[in-house]
């Protein structure tokens, strides 16, 4: 996404070393990677919803035009007759058919 490489981390380091000290810089550094986390976990829960909430609606789409097509009373119209078993060949014990 941001095409940041190791000169510009490291430069940007320096300036906030210089600019908030080597006393404040590790608190500052918890409490950025903190925010960090809390926003990809925010943004990755927004995600997951909109996936969620969009296969429900193409789920429901696909329902819609499904029922426009072939309506559930001609499903249940169409539905095959049972077919008698074929008679099979009788089997020993063990598996083989007898001879």
């Amino acid at each position: 996404m941001f095409d940041v490489g190791f000169s510009e981390l490291l430069m940007v380091a320096i300036v906030a070393l210089v600019v908030l000290g080597p006393e404040r810089l590790p608190k500052f550094a918890r409490a950025a990677g903190l925010w960090l986390g809390r926003a990809r976990r925010s943004l990755a829960a927004v995600k997951h919803e909109i996936d969620l909430e969009l296969k429900a609606s193409e789920l429901k789409e696909t329902l819609e035009r499904q029922t426009r097509l072939d309506p559930l009373e001609t499903i249940l119209d169409k539905r095959p007759e049972p077919t008698p078993a074929a008679p099979q060949a009788p089997t020993a014990a063990d598996g083989k058919p007898e001879r």
